[in-house]
């Protein structure tokens, strides 16, 4: 075994993951994309075609057999030929270790040759089968294949050392103040000023410092909190609606909207579908 693998074990035994969209695609539209930096996490297997991706600068050139992961946050630019067009599996997840993203938005490209190709587009077939279908357990197989296809990413591109560093990054430590006054503060305004002074930061450099390490802006960080808290609640108390707003200092009609947009269904729905 590698020097430093025990180590990331450990660490990653507290890695959850959520898929939010999986899909097989091919052809022009959809890939040619001026620069983005999207607010979650890309893993690409590409089955056929030809072109290139643009990351945080630097330009790489995918192959046919080659899982790709380009990080949230990330700048990205895309370009497929149009005479002979990507084909492509394509998955948008979230994949957090604690309060820490798994991938840094600063990171190079992860990118590896498969060697088994033909297991990897079958695993990314029932993915898309599993996102399609929308059953009871559906959330389940697609966490499952996308750890496998993730591990399958990083193991056959010998991205360990990396990762570890990653994991160990000591600018983590300067942000965890941050994150507990969040967290401690959920039912009051929240300022950026107020975070960016507990790191000693200007809140104009404050704003990307904290996207650079995180994948999102503190405000999204913010708003994603009081979402998951929102959830506990409504799961696990009887208190109203309009009471679980009030204790995460929103209003009512704002709350309601937040939560439908986080999550797709109301309060009501969410709190029904839970019990």
């Amino acid at each position: 075994m590698q020097p430093g693998y025990p180590f990331i074990g450990r660490l990653l035994e507290g890695l959850s993951v959520t898929v939010t969209h999986v899909q097989l695609k091919s052809g022009f539209p959809g890939w040619n994309r001026a620069e983005q930096s999207p607010s979650f996490n890309r893993l690409y297997f590409i089955a056929a075609g030809e072109g290139s991706v643009v990351l945080n600068g630097v330009t790489y050139y995918p192959r046919p057999n080659q899982l790709m992961i380009m990080p949230a946050g990330a700048s990205q630019v895309t370009f497929t030929s149009p005479e002979n067009p990507y084909t492509r599996y394509f998955c948008h997840f979230d994949a957090y270790v604690g309060e820490w993203p798994l991938f840094h938005a600063g990171s190079p490209l992860y990118i590896s040759c498969v060697k088994e190709p033909e297991a990897v587009r079958a695993a990314f077939d029932e993915l898309v089968a599993q996102f399609q279908s929308g059953g009871p357990f559906s959330a389940l197989r697609m966490q499952a294949g996308l750890l496998h296809l993730l591990a399958t990413c990083l193991e056959e591109g010998g991205y360990g050392d990396h990762l570890k560093d990653y994991l160990q990054f000591t600018e983590r430590s300067k942000l965890g103040g941050v994150l507990k006054y969040i967290h401690d503060h959920l039912h009051e305004p929240i300022e950026i000023e107020t975070l960016a002074e507990i790191v000693h930061l200007h809140p104009n450099y404050f704003i990307p410092y904290f996207k650079k390490i995180m994948g999102i802006t503190p405000i999204h960080y913010v708003q994603r909190k009081r979402m998951d808290e929102a959830k506990r609640l409504l799961t696990h108390t009887d208190d109203s609606i309009a009471n679980i707003a009030e204790q995460l200092g929103m209003q009512l009609a704002y709350f309601s909207r937040q939560f439908k947009g986080h999550t797709g269904i109301s309060p009501t729905a969410y709190r029904a579908w839970t019990r």
